[in-house]
């Protein structure tokens, strides 16, 4: 008895489109998928072993989806871990938690090299300049490994007396920094 699928009963018997006797079909596109990656693998394995190559490991962990455990490069945003880079008493203290940005003072919520952000450090609420991101910037702009801040007052003096890494010379344009770039050894 021949049974012929019906647009409303997916994965029945049906006759294959070559006139071949009845296959079963698979239910869904998961089973199509699963069977094609099964072929694969059963039909590559003797030219692996022809060719004398490690045979990769054939599981169904193939469907499981990646995770990365880096840090997404992107602006810092609120809840943003950043990394004090003066040499003030706050920020060279040993914590148990890394600062967190908890506002930043910009229209869209974003920001991004030379703008200011409001960070919780210590159970303290300090303000800071952000002078190097992960994300990269415009046009020759350096991109760090880190995310970078400067411990600022509210009237723009820095709360340190140096600067530990190299800054980017894009803040050299901006006049109300100037008492920060006094502070910094090296540009990039």
């Amino acid at each position: 008895m021949r049974v012929f699928s019906s647009p409303s009963r997916k994965g029945c018997f049906a006759p294959a489109c070559s006139g071949e006797p009845l296959a079963r079909r698979p239910f869904g596109r998961a089973g199509e998928v699963e069977f094609s990656k099964l072929l694969i693998g059963v039909l590559m394995v003797p030219l692996y072993r022809y060719l004398g190559l490690a045979l990769p490991q054939l599981s169904r962990a193939t469907n499981i989806r990646t995770f990365s455990l880096s840090n997404v490069c992107s602006y810092i945003q609120k809840l943003t871990r950043v990394r004090v880079v003066d040499n003030s008493a706050l920020g060279n203290t040993p914590y148990h938690r890394p600062p967190k940005c908890i506002h930043v003072y910009t229209k869209n919520g974003v920001g991004k090299v030379g703008d200011r952000i409001l960070l919780a450090i210590k159970g303290e609420k300090k303000k800071a300049l952000i002078v190097g991101c992960k994300f990269p910037g415009p046009c020759m702009t350096p991109r760090f490994d880190s995310n970078n801040v400067v411990l600022i007052e509210d009237n723009g003096n820095p709360i340190g007396t140096r600067i530990k890494t190299p800054i980017p010379s894009l803040l050299r344009k901006k006049k109300e920094f100037s008492k920060v770039l006094a502070i910094a050894t090296d540009f990039v």
